[in-house]
């Protein structure tokens, strides 16, 4: 009898040699004279120990990681098929993992769990229950269900979801559209791809639920083209999905028709945002537009557009299946549900964690993270990307949630955590802020396009100690010019970063480098 081995596949998995461990199984398999069968399942999230490898057991599934080829056959000598607990390796049920067990999975539910593509895997974990509940409802009862959970969008802004589905829904059109961003560019950022790469149906699901609910029959993925991985898993599910009658004609054999496309970008940072992004959609440059009009009004070819993300959508299927009510007893305040944070930099366990709003920083990258993975002391903490926040050890106690973030002028923005230890150089990633903006941005309004080459010269000058007082000023005046007078969040929030610097590390810019 065969016995069941899970080896990832997805981007972070591949990358530590997850392909290099599959194949040596197999031909260990041969050697030893025992039969397995591989499955390539998504990543659970937990990159500090890929590969990890998992077999089944009557107990339950059990993990040995990080696992490279050399271990592979002490792991069969000591065990691994019954899944001994005799290896160096071995870290028991993966259920029972302290990273894992200590989060509260929704929308990542089934990420690890089953084979990414396979439908009928997918289905047995609930797949689908919750498109079958919503072809039940009419749309404005289903933009009904989505404002009761109060699921904002996850891409950063935040906005309400329903909100936003019932001006699409509201609006007169032959044609609407569903467009999921899935650009996913910001550091230390990979729920989206994960997400993808482990659970894609999740992400189908909830589109075609979003096109029930706003009148919408097409729709698209407009997917970063650094996730060939993705690209690849993504155009898999979508070719099953047609296959099994969940994309097309007569949807779960209703009246109900949605088509599903998937478009690759061109390594714009600047396309994350939803209408640069249209406008590369439709096969143009990259330029944001003014608004309004508002996408949901006249969107994609100038008709109404649900713009979310991915996370977002995923996190649709979850809602009906399992109820608005159910989503709204996670969280707190206006930031209702689950949100998947990602720990990068220097962090001595990296990975993502959902969990519902409410954790601090703190908790985060102590209890989960480990400290930084230098051993040193962590300095700082960027959460929501380049554009968002450094904060200080004053400010690690701060509730993760929209509001609370907001009040200490900060940003949630997607959930990306990147820890930076002692030895980091806060004058340099100030620096960085304003020189990232300058490097990606269209180039559309000048505010951004000339005040972050402007921020990188004077910074330069504060880094050289010239003119401290009045090149501080300066910055203040061009930070505050460009938060105000940008045409959309590239120039509006490169402050942020800055700012923090300038209030929380004005030693370290205008002095660490002092002659």
């Amino acid at each position: 009898m065969a016995t069941t081995l899970y080896i990832p596949q997805d981007t972070t998995a591949l990358a530590m040699g997850a392909d290099d461990v599959a194949q040596c199984f197999l031909q260990q398999a041969v050697a030893h004279n025992v039969t397995i069968n591989i499955i390539r399942n998504g990543s659970r999230g937990l990159f500090y120990l890929e590969p990890l490898v998992e077999v089944e057991t009557p107990q339950g599934r059990v993990a040995y990681g990080p696992v490279s080829p050399k271990d592979v056959e002490s792991l069969l000598q000591q065990g691994l098929l019954t899944g001994a607990s005799s290896h160096p390796l071995y870290l028991g049920l993966t259920e029972n993992i302290p990273y894992l067990a200590q989060q509260q999975r929704l929308t990542f539910a089934r990420a690890g769990i089953i084979e990414p593509t396979d439908i009928k895997a997918y289905q047995a974990k609930q797949g689908f229950v919750g498109l079958q509940k919503a072809i039940q409802l009419s749309p404005q009862q289903i933009v009904d269900q989505i404002k009761a959970s109060g699921l904002r969008g996850r891409g950063g802004a935040a906005f309400p979801t329903g909100i936003k589905w019932q001006t699409v829904l509201s609006a007169e059109a032959e044609q609407k559209y569903i467009v999921c961003n899935a650009d996913e560019g910001d550091s230390g950022t990979f729920a989206d791809r994960l997400l993808m790469e482990a659970d894609p149906f999740s992400l189908i699901e909830g589109m075609i639920i979003a096109g029930l609910a706003v009148g919408a029959t097409k729709g698209f993925i407009y997917l970063r083209s650094e996730y060939p991985q993705a690209k690849k898993i993504l155009e898999q599910a979508i070719k099953v999905a047609y296959q099994h009658g969940f994309l097309g004609q007569h949807i779960c054999a209703s009246h109900y028709h949605f088509e599903l496309a998937l478009r690759i970008g061109a390594g714009a940072y600047i396309c994350g945002e939803e209408t640069a992004l249209l406008e590369s959609l439709e096969g143009k440059r990259g330029l944001v537009r003014a608004k309004p009009p508002l996408p949901a009004l006249s969107g994609l070819f100038a008709q109404p557009t649900v713009v979310n993300n991915v996370i977002t959508l995923a996190t649709v299927a979850i809602i009906f299946a399992h109820g608005a009510d159910y989503y709204q007893q996670f969280g707190l305040g206006k930031s209702r549900g689950t949100l998947p944070f990602q720990l990068a930099g220097n962090i001595k366990q990296g990975g993502l964690v959902e969990l519902a709003f409410g954790c601090t920083l703190a908790e985060m990258v102590t209890k989960f993270g480990g400290g930084s993975y230098s051993g040193k002391a962590i300095k700082a903490i960027q959460v929501g990307g380049p554009l968002g926040a450094y904060l200080p050890s004053s400010q690690w106690h701060i509730p993760l949630d929209y509001e609370a973030f907001n009040e200490n002028n900060a940003v949630l923005g997607h959930g990306g955590i990147v820890v930076f230890d002692e030895t980091a150089d806060m004058a340099q990633q100030a620096r960085f802020a304003m020189e990232f903006c300058a490097h990606e941005s269209c180039g559309k309004c000048t505010p951004c396009r000339i005040g972050a080459v402007r921020g990188v010269e004077v910074i330069d000058k504060l880094i050289k100690h010239e003119h401290i007082q009045a090149n501080l000023e300066l910055l203040d005046d061009l930070c505050d010019t460009m938060a105000d007078g940008s045409l959309c969040a590239m120039g509006g929030m490169t402050p942020y970063p800055v700012r923090s610097i300038r209030y929380h590390f004005v030693d370290e810019l205008i002095n660490k480098h002092k002659e």
